[in-house]
C-alpha cells in the first residue's frame, strides 16, 4: 500500500513536473494542486545515510595455509612448510576433470597421527604410480574448525612430500568444497 505524498514532496514534484515538456502530440497533464507552505503535521525524518557500495571483488592468489586460517598472508615467508597454490590453468584442468583425479583419500574418522601417516603414504604411492592429481577429503570438522582440515596443508608441505607436491587448492563444491583439497603432483623424475 502506498503512503500519501507529504506536502513538501508534492511541492517538489510540482517544480520537477513544470520543467518537463510533453512529447509531440501529447497534452500537458493538469498539475495537482500544490498545497501552501506551512508546518507539516508530522515531523520530517532525516534522510537515510547511504553507505558507499563495497569495492569490487579482486581475486588474488593464495596459499593453502591462508584458507585454513593458519597465518595471515603478511606472515608467510619463503621457508614456510605450506605448499603453494596450484597454477591457475592446471587447477582449471583438474576442476573440469580434463586432468584426471587419480585417487581420493577420505580422512573422516581419523585422529591426527593416523591421518598424517595415511596422507603421506597415499600421496607417495599415487606419485610413484604416476598420478598427477589427487583429492584429499579432510571434512570440515565440528563448526568448521576441523584439526585435520587445518593441518593437512602443513603435512603436504613437510620435507617428506615437498619434492613431489606441486601445489594445493581448495576443492570445488562437487568434489567436497571446504572439506577437501586438490593436490597437484609433480611429474616422476626420469632416470
Amino acid at each position: 500500500m502506498k503512503r500519501p505524498l507529504r506536502p513538501e514532496e508534492r511541492r517538489l514534484w510540482a517544480v520537477v513536473a513544470a520543467t518537463v515538456r510533453p512529447a509531440p502530440g501529447r497534452a500537458r497533464a493538469a498539475p495537482d494542486p500544490v498545497p501552501k507552505a506551512g508546518p507539516d503535521p508530522a515531523p520530517a525524518r532525516p534522510a537515510p545515510v547511504l553507505e558507499p557500495p563495497p569495492p569490487a571483488l579482486r581475486l588474488t592468489p593464495f596459499r593453502v595455509g591462508e584458507l585454513a586460517g593458519a597465518k595471515p598472508p603478511s606472515t608467510f615467508r619463503p621457508s614456510d612448510p605450506t605448499p603453494r597454490g596450484i597454477e591457475p590453468n592446471r587447477l582449471q584442468r583438474i576442476v573440469r576433470e580434463r586432468e584426471e583425479i587419480a585417487g581420493r583419500l577420505d580422512l573422516h574418522g581419523y585422529d591426527q597421527d593416523r591421518a598424517r601417516a595415511a596422507l603421506i603414504d597415499f600421496v607417495r604411492r599415487r606419485h610413484a604410480e604416476g598420478a598427477r592429481a589427487v583429492l584429499i577429503i579432510t571434512g570440515k570438522g565440528s563448526r568448521g574448525e576441523g584439526v585435520i582440515r587445518k593441518r593437512a596443508p602443513e603435512w603436504l608441505g613437510e620435507p617428506a612430500l615437498r619434492e613431489i607436491v606441486a601445489g594445493v587448492a581448495p576443492a570445488e563444491r562437487r568434489h567436497g568444497g571446504e572439506g577437501a583439497l586438490y593436490v597437484a603432483l609433480k611429474r616422476l623424475a626420469r632416470d
